[in-house]
C-alpha cells in the first residue's frame, strides 16, 4: 500500500473576503516580521515576472524533481482562491509548469503557484496574469511519470506548508502563515506596517524640510 494512502480529504475553507482584503494590504516583509522571521521561504523562490503578487490558501503537491504528473492531479482538485504550492525537490533542470498550465489554472480560479523547482514561459504566465514564484526558469520541459501526492504536508523553500495554510507572495518573496494563527499574525503585521508607515512619514517630512529635491521623483 502506498504510504500516502491515508492522506485525508481536503477540509480547509477559502479565506473570508475580510481576511483576504487585510492580507492584500500587507507586505510579505511585515508578515515575516510578525512571525519573528519564521515562515519566510528561501529567497531563491522569487517571482518569475515583475509585479507578481498572490494571496490565497495552500493546495499542496509533492512531486519528484522534474516531473509534473501530480501537478496536473492537483489542478484537477483545486478550488477558487487556492495557491498551488509544489515541493519539487528544488530541482532546476526541468520546468514543472508553463503558460498552458497557468492558463488552465486561471480558468479554475487559482490565485498563483509557488514552486520549489523551475518553470518556463515566463512571458506567457505574465500575459495570463498568473503569479508564479519559483527557483528558476528553464526551457526544458518536465516528465509525467510520478510519483507524487496531493494534499500532504510538505516542505517548500525550507518552510513547512500544510493544506489550507495562508500564502502571501510579492516582490520580496513568499511567506507562509499557519492557518490556525492567521488572525494573530495579521493583527501583528498590521501593527508593524502602521508603525513603519509612521516612521516613513517622519523621514519624508524631514527630507522635505532639509532638501526638497532629495526624494526620488522630485521635480526640478
Amino acid at each position: 500500500m502506498s504510504p500516502f494512502a491515508t492522506i485525508p480529504e481536503r477540509t480547509h475553507q477559502p479565506l473570508t473576503p475580510e481576511l483576504k482584503e487585510r492580507l492584500w494590504a500587507l507586505p510579505s516583509a511585515n508578515i515575516g516580521d510578525a512571525m519573528e522571521r519564521l515562515g519566510v521561504m528561501d529567497p531563491a523562490i522569487h517571482p518569475v515576472w515583475s509585479g507578481a503578487r498572490c494571496v490565497g490558501t495552500a493546495h499542496t503537491v509533492w512531486t519528484r524533481g522534474g516531473d509534473n504528473k501530480y501537478i496536473h492531479e492537483g489542478l484537477a482538485t483545486v478550488q477558487p482562491g487556492d495557491i498551488i504550492v509544489v515541493s519539487g525537490q528544488a530541482d532546476e533542470s526541468r520546468a514543472l509548469i508553463g503558460e498552458l498550465i497557468g492558463g488552465k489554472a486561471r480558468i479554475r480560479g487559482v490565485e498563483g503557484f509557488v514552486i520549489d523547482g523551475a518553470v518556463r514561459d515566463a512571458p506567457g504566465l505574465e500575459e495570463y496574469r498568473m503569479p508564479v514564484f519559483a527557483r528558476a526558469v528553464t526551457a526544458a520541459g518536465p516528465y509525467k511519470n510520478g510519483p507524487g501526492v496531493v494534499g500532504a504536508t510538505i516542505a517548500v523553500g525550507g518552510v513547512p506548508v500544510n493544506p489550507g495554510d495562508i500564502i502571501v507572495g510579492d516582490a520580496d518573496g513568499v511567506v507562509v502563515i499557519p492557518r490556525q494563527h492567521a488572525e494573530a499574525v495579521v493583527a501583528a503585521a498590521e501593527a508593524k506596517r502602521d508603525a513603519e508607515q509612521a516612521t516613513r512619514d517622519q523621514i519624508d517630512r524631514e527630507l522635505d524640510l532639509a532638501a526638497p529635491d532629495a526624494r526620488v521623483g522630485a521635480s526640478g
